[in-house]
């Protein structure tokens, strides 16, 4: 069992950045791949990016290629995803996920455990 809360969410102007951290508790962090995903108003929760147990492996959407990086520090159970260059169209709720798979995922079934999710709001 692990427990996940993001934070770092918030209100930003369209170009600007954010960071959002996914602080783990409960089994061994380093023993999960730990992804992000997002759901905005209506629409499916859709995979954003994801990075291997020692973080030598990522994958990310076409649409945040170049402006999201995802990173972790196992030694603090955190897994971040830096948002750069943000859009409108970026807006959603930002879950962090958590997979035992062997490999790195990118659909919501493969991930076993999921925080509370955290608000990203970007204004034009």
């Amino acid at each position: 069992q692990v427990q996940l809360v993001e934070s770092g969410g918030g209100l930003v102007q369209a170009g600007g950045s954010l960071r959002l951290s996914c602080t783990a508790s409960g089994r061994a962090f380093s023993s999960y791949v730990m992804g992000w995903f997002r759901q905005a108003p209506g629409k499916a929760r859709e995979f954003v990016a994801a990075i291997s147990r020692i973080g030598d492996s990522t994958k990310y959407v076409d649409s945040v290629k170049g402006r999201f990086t995802i990173s972790r520090d196992n030694a603090k159970n955190t897994v971040y995803l830096q948002m750069n260059s943000l859009k409108p169209e970026d807006t959603a709720v930002y879950y962090c996920a958590a997979s035992n798979s062997y490999y790195v995922p990118v659909i919501t079934g493969r991930y076993n455990y999921w925080g509370q999710g955290t608000q990203v709001t970007v204004s034009s």
